[in-house]
């Protein structure tokens, strides 16, 4: 009898050392799972580690050198097309044509100073107000810019002759700043530049549908 109760007295004791075992291991795992997966468990690392090279956030911060060579580049473009623009009121006879330039100048003009903000906060150069913007090849290169002498032929006109060389000048400018804007979305990372881009290619193929219609007509 006394045996029957040392052999259970025994038995009882490696249970409760096992139990005690496993409760220290539970807990050992435990600690090592919330250093390595943060907060949650493995549940949260693994819905960490998906969402953290492709982060909303962290891709909205994030620029490039597309996104700086955008902004670069679309200011004097910009600039160039609400030059364009201000001839109009003086020089168009369309009531089309001058409201068409109105809208170009208030889409236009707003997005001149985003663009500038955005190089500001990245450290970047904003192009300066009175830097050549007519040369042959464009600043940066860029399509669709007008040359001095280009320029200079459409300030001279007044209207059916202005209204026609506006309309066929502007859609080469739009489509050089529709070209820019989708190399803005091929390459670019910056999340609220590509809503621009994104923007800009579909109110200037818009503008650029209206034009040739205009001409069309004319």
């Amino acid at each position: 009898m006394i045996r029957k109760r040392s052999l259970l007295r025994r038995t009882a004791a490696v249970v409760t050392a096992g139990a005690a075992a496993l409760v220290l291991a539970a807990c050992g795992g435990d600690g090592d799972d919330t250093g390595a997966a943060g907060h949650g468990g493995h549940h949260a690392s693994a819905s960490e580690s998906a969402s953290t090279p492709a982060s909303p956030s962290a891709s909205q911060g994030r620029h490039n050198a597309a996104d700086v060579a955008f902004a670069q580049g679309m200011i004097p473009h910009h600039r160039q097309a609400v030059e364009m623009a201000d001839l109009a009121p003086d020089r168009a006879r369309s009531a089309e044509v001058k409201k068409l330039a109105a809208d170009i100048k208030k889409a236009q003009a707003p997005e001149i100073r985003t663009l500038s903000g955005w190089l500001t906060s990245w450290g970047e150069e904003v192009p300066a107000e009175g830097a050549p913007n007519h040369s042959g090849h464009g600043a940066h290169g860029m399509a669709g810019m007008m040359t001095d002498e280009e320029m200079g032929e459409l300030e001279g006109l007044s209207g059916e002759a202005f209204d026609t060389a506006f309309m066929e000048m502007m859609i080469k400018h739009h489509e050089g700043a529709v070209e820019m804007a989708e190399t803005e979305q091929a390459d670019g990372v910056h999340a609220p530049a590509r809503k621009l881009a994104a923007r800009i290619i579909a109110s200037q193929s818009a503008e650029i549908e209206q034009m040739n219609e205009f001409l069309g007509k004319g």
